[in-house]
C-alpha cells in the first residue's frame, strides 16, 4: 500500500510535470537544429560516420517519433491524468461547498471587510441589500442564523476547472497527433506539366502510397524578380476519378488544394530543358499542344507541319526567349523568336499559324493526410479557453452578516469578501461594491 501511494504521488507530483515539460522543450531544440527525416547518407556526409551512427541509435533523424521522446510524452500524459484525478475532488468541494454554512467569526478575520449600519430592521435591510446585489450582477442567497441573517453571493466558481480544461486540451492534442501519425502520411511528388499520378512517396520510405484518385498538373507558372530570382509560382491542378474531372484549382504557397482529406501544398519546382509548344491553324482553328525536347525536330503529320526549338535565351534556369524553326507543307521553312509564354502569328499560304512556346516545369508538391488535425485544432481552442479562465477569471465570494444594532431598531452590517486570484483587482471591486451597498 505504501509503495502504491508512493508511485501515485510520483506521477501526481508537480516535479514530474516540470521535468517532462523542460525535457520536451530542450529536446525539441535538437529536432529544430538537426534536420529531420533526411537520408542516412546525408547525416554521414554532414556529421561523420560516428556521429551519424549515434544519431541512429537515439532516432535523432526522426526525433519526434523516437522511443525516448514518446516515453517523455507518455510521462506527461500520465502526470496530467493522475494529477487531475488526485486534485479534482478538492476543487469540486471548493466549488460546491455551502458557503452559507460559514461561521460568523470567520468573517471577522478576513482581510477584505467593511462595516456600517442601516436604520431599518434586519429583515428590511436584507431585502434592500439582496436587491442591490442582484442589480450589481450578483445572485444572493440567504440563511437565518442565531444572531441575524447571513447573505452570500458568488461569481466565477467554475473558473477553478480552468486548469483541468488545459490538461484535457493537451491530452486531446496528443490523441489527435497519434491518430495523424498512425492513420495519416506525409510525402512528396514532382509532377511535370501535362502529366498525372495516382501515387506519391512518403518521406523516408521507398514504398509508394496510393491516393485513390488521379492528380494532374495542367500548367505551372513562375514570376521572377528583375535579378532573375523567383518571385512567386503557382500550379493548376485537376483531380480526376475514373477519367472524370472532379475538381480543378490553382494552388500557390499557403493556398493548398484539399480533396478527400489529402492536402497538396505548393513547395518547389524544377525547370526542364523541354518546351511546351502550342500550334493553332486559322481560320479552321485546329490546334494541338506538343512537348518537345530542346533542339529536336517534331512532326504534326495530319497538318504536314514540322518544327523544333533551335535556341533559347535566358538567365540561369529561366528562359526568356525561344527560337523556333517551322516548315508547313511545301512552304519555305522559317525561324522566329517567341517570348516565353507568348504567341506569334506566322503567315503560311492562305493560312495563319499561331505559335506559343514556354519552358516546361515540374511542380513540387508536398502531400499530407492528417485525420487527427481537427482534434489538434479542438485541443488548441480548449487550451486557449482554459488558459484564459485560469489566468483571468477568479472565484469571487461575498458575505453579508446582518445583525440587530445595540438599539434593536437598526441593522449592523459586516461585508466580507475573498477571491482565489487577482487579489488587487478584487479589492478595488470590493470597495466599489461596498460604497454602492452603503447607498
Amino acid at each position: 500500500m505504501k509503495l502504491t501511494n508512493e508511485i501515485w504521488g510520483f506521477f501526481a507530483s508537480v516535479r514530474l510535470a516540470i521535468f517532462t515539460l523542460c525535457s520536451l522543450a530542450l529536446t525539441s531544440i535538437i529536432g529544430t537544429v538537426i534536420p529531420q527525416n533526411k537520408p542516412d547518407s546525408w547525416y554521414v556526409e554532414t556529421y561523420g560516420p560516428a556521429t551519424a551512427q549515434f544519431f541512429q541509435v537515439l532516432d535523432i533523424p526522426d526525433m519526434y517519433g523516437s522511443w525516448w521522446f514518446l516515453i517523455l510524452l507518455g510521462l506527461l500524459c500520465a502526470n496530467l491524468i493522475i494529477c487531475s484525478i488526485d486534485r479534482f475532488p478538492t476543487t469540486w468541494r471548493l466549488m460546491t461547498i455551502n458557503q452559507l454554512a460559514v461561521h460568523p467569526d470567520r468573517l471577522q478575520g478576513m482581510d477584505l471587510r467593511q462595516e456600517w449600519s442601516l436604520p431599518s430592521p434586519v429583515g428590511e435591510s436584507a431585502g434592500q441589500l439582496s436587491a442591490a446585489l442582484a442589480k450589481a450582477g450578483w445572485k444572493p442567497a440567504s440563511r437565518e442564523i442565531e444572531t441575524g441573517t447571513l447573505l452570500f453571493a458568488g461569481k466565477g466558481g467554475w473558473s477553478r476547472i480552468g486548469v483541468y480544461v488545459v490538461h484535457i486540451s493537451i491530452l486531446v492534442i496528443f490523441v489527435g497527433a497519434i491518430i495523424g501519425n498512425i492513420l495519416g502520411f506525409k510525402g512528396t511528388v514532382m509532377l511535370p506539366e501535362g502529366e498525372s499520378t495516382t501515387r506519391i512517396f512518403a518521406f523516408n520510405s521507398s514504398e509508394p502510397i496510393d491516393l485513390g484518385f488521379e492528380i494532374l498538373c495542367d500548367s505551372f507558372t513562375v514570376d521572377y524578380y528583375p535579378n532573375g530570382m523567383p518571385k512567386e509560382y503557382a500550379s493548376v491542378l485537376t483531380v480526376r476519378e475514373n477519367g472524370k474531372e472532379i475538381l480543378k484549382q490553382t494552388i500557390e504557397v499557403n493556398q493548398p488544394l484539399t480533396y478527400r482529406g489529402i492536402t497538396f501544398y505548393q513547395s518547389s519546382y524544377q525547370a526542364y530543358k523541354d518546351f511546351i509548344v502550342s500550334i493553332v491553324i486559322a481560320p479552321e482553328k485546329i490546334g494541338k499542344v506538343f512537348t518537345i525536347p530542346y533542339q529536336q525536330e517534331m512532326e504534326w503529320p495530319e497538318q504536314n507541319i514540322r518544327f523544333g526549338v533551335v535556341n533559347a535565351e535566358g538567365m540561369g534556369d529561366r528562359v526568356t526567349r525561344i527560337k523556333i524553326w517551322m516548315k508547313h507543307g511545301e512552304q519555305p521553312a522559317s525561324t522566329f523568336w517567341v517570348e516565353n509564354g507568348k504567341d506569334a502569328a506566322i503567315p503560311s499560304a492562305d493560312k495563319t499559324i499561331a505559335v506559343s512556346a514556354k519552358q516546361m516545369f515540374a511542380t513540387g508538391l508536398q502531400v499530407a493526410k492528417d485525420p487527427g488535425v481537427w482534434l489538434v485544432y479542438l485541443g488548441c481552442c480548449l487550451m486557449l479557453i482554459g488558459l484564459y479562465v485560469s489566468f483571468f477569471v477568479s472565484h469571487q465570494r461575498l458575505w453579508l452578516l446582518l445583525r440587530p444594532d445595540k438599539g434593536g431598531t437598526g441593522t449592523s452590517i459586516l461585508l466580507a469578501g475573498a477571491s482565489n486570484k487577482n487579489q488587487t483587482g478584487f479589492a478595488r471591486s470590493f470597495t466599489r461594491l461596498a460604497d454602492r451597498l452603503r447607498g
